[in-house]
Formats: C-alpha cells, structure tokens, sequence
C-alpha cells in the first residue's frame, strides 16, 4: 500500500473524479474534493471533505489545496450554455493551476482531450490545448491525460445512444459514419490518473480504451446488444443537428452541439497510438445490455439538481 498523502480530486461526487476518488481510497490516501455541489449528496460520507472551487477567492481556494500532494483536475464544460461556457472553463482551471501552485502541491494530473490544437476551430479543443500549454508552462510537474469517449454506469452519450436506439425506429449517423473513435472505461481512466499521479516526470498520454469503432459501428454494436437492431441512416451533418434539436427539446436538454458533429466527423477522436485502457466497451455494454439506455441521461438535468448522487444506467 502507497503512503498515505493528502489528495485533490475535482469533481468526486460526479463521474471520472469519483473513480478515481474511489481508488485513492483504496490505496489509503486522505481525499478532498473541490466541487461547484458540495451540497450533493456524498457518496463517499466522512470519508472525503468537499470545498467549492471558489474560483473568485484565489486566496480561499489556495487554502482549500493547502498540504495536497496530488491534484486530479476532471473540471470542464461540455458545451456553452446560457449558465456555463468554454471560456470561463479555461479562465477558472487557470485559477486552479495558480491556487495549486500558491499551495504547494506537488504534481497536477489533468484531464483533457484527444487531438487539442491551438489553431483548432472548435473552441472545446482549443480551450483543452490552452490549459495544456498553461500547465506545461506553470513550473507544476504534470501528467495531462487524454481520453476520446467514456463508458461507464454514470455514461452519458453510449447510454443515450441506446436509448435512441430503443426509443427510435431508425438512427440516423452524420455523414457516412466512418469517422473513428475509441471509447476508454472511465475506471480505466481512473486507474491510469492514479498511477500517473504517484509518478513523476511530465507526460502527455493518450487515454484510449482496446477497441476502435467507427461511428456507424458504433451504433450497429449496441443496437445489436440490446436487441434493438436498426436501420442506420447516413444524414447531412446539418440535418443531424437539427433533429437533435428536436430531441433535445424533447428531453430538455442538449443531445448534440455543431461542435461535437465537427470534432467527431474530422476524426479528433481517434489516435494512431496503442490502448491504455483494458476494457473492451463491447463486453461491458454485454454485461448491461437490460439496462443500457432504458433511461435517458440529461446532463443539464445533472447541472440543475446540485443535490442527487449521479444516477447509474
């Protein structure tokens, strides 16, 4: 067992940060969270203390990671919204790099994204390529991982994609679908933020998990698991929006942004280097299959009840 150290996770009453909370646990380390909802309910008790970001109290926050050997950041947005955006997502990690560094903390494990770019159109990859540079600049010892798509019981987009698949007669995929991605089980992402979180040195990993899939695969692979096999439509990417929009107003919430379309259609969730993650999306959508997508997830739903644990698919 690891000495016990005193560790930060961003986010541990969500889903990536409470994995790896949960195995920080395990090893014996004291766990704090920072999180927008220290109201929400704990699923860990006494076990891990939580503290808001304070994003607006540099000081406070600095306080909050004093004695923190190891920071695990999973803060991000998803897309803008009229309540969050982008931008002030970097100016606020900004912050947290600061604090962490007033603090004294010792190593930052950052998640990020697949292919971020500076020069990227699409502001969510190229606010995840500032923060890299911001981070690799800070004078912090790092280790930025980068994950494509993550699966796991608190899923939001494979599980919606089974339930569009059992709630629809046919699915449609932007384009021709043969754009790739290669989806990482989110505790294999935990596993590999703790093991670079005792470790030392600077390091960019690539997070991705054993299978490739195109995106018409994709969906073909969980259709068939759940036994809802489909017709799969290729569709305009401008009209695959648009009934996206449609199906957002009809669960309240965002199912897909022109963002996301771009990013998943120009293969920014693919990368030509070997698996980190162990586990195979295939089997694991086997082992929950009577339950995959028999409810739809809302992430603005998650957003607005800062109080309820995250329910699991």
């Amino acid at each position: 067992m690891a000495t016990p150290q005193k560790h930060a996770v961003t986010g541990a009453f969500g889903y990536s940060g409470k994995y790896i909370a949960q195995r920080l646990l395990r090893q014996g380390h004291e766990v704090i969270t920072l999180t927008n909802s220290p109201q929400r309910n704990n699923p860990f008790g006494s076990k891990v203390t939580a503290y808001p970001f304070n994003f607006d109290n540099l000081p406070l926050l600095t306080e909050s990671l004093r004695g923190v050997k190891v920071l695990y950041n999973t803060y991000w947005v998803r897309f803008n919204h009229e309540t969050f955006q982008h931008a002030s997502a970097v100016a606020n990690t900004l912050t947290l790099f600061q604090a962490a560094k007033a603090a004294g903390v010792e190593r930052v494990v950052h998640i990020s994204i697949t292919n971020p770019s500076l020069t990227s159109p699409l502001e969510y990859f190229r606010g995840k390529a500032e923060l890299e540079e911001a981070l690799a600049a800070s004078g912090l010892s790092y280790a930025i991982l980068r994950p494509t798509v993550l699966f796991g019981k608190e899923d939001i987009l494979i599980n919606n994609i089974a339930w569009m698949v059992r709630k629809f007669p046919v699915f449609g995929v932007f384009g021709d679908g043969q754009y790739r991605l290669q989806p990482i089980y989110v505790d294999d992402l935990a596993a590999l933020a703790v093991a670079e979180g005792a470790s030392r040195g600077n390091r960019i990993v690539n997070a991705i998990g054993p299978e490739t899939f195109t995106y018409r695969e994709l969906v073909t692979m969980i259709g068939t698991v759940i036994g809802k096999k489909r017709p799969i439509l290729t569709i305009p990417p401008f009209l695959g929006y648009w009934l996206g929009r449609a199906v957002s107003l009809l669960v309240d919430d965002v199912v897909v942004t022109r963002e996301e379309i771009e990013g998943l259609m120009d293969g920014l969730l693919y990368v030509d280097t070997p698996p980190t993650g162990t586990t195979s999306l295939t089997a694991w959508a086997r082992k929950q299959a009577a339950t995959l997508g028999k409810a739809y997830t809302s992430e603005l739903a998650r957003r607005r009840d800062r109080t309820a644990v995250y329910a699991s698919n």
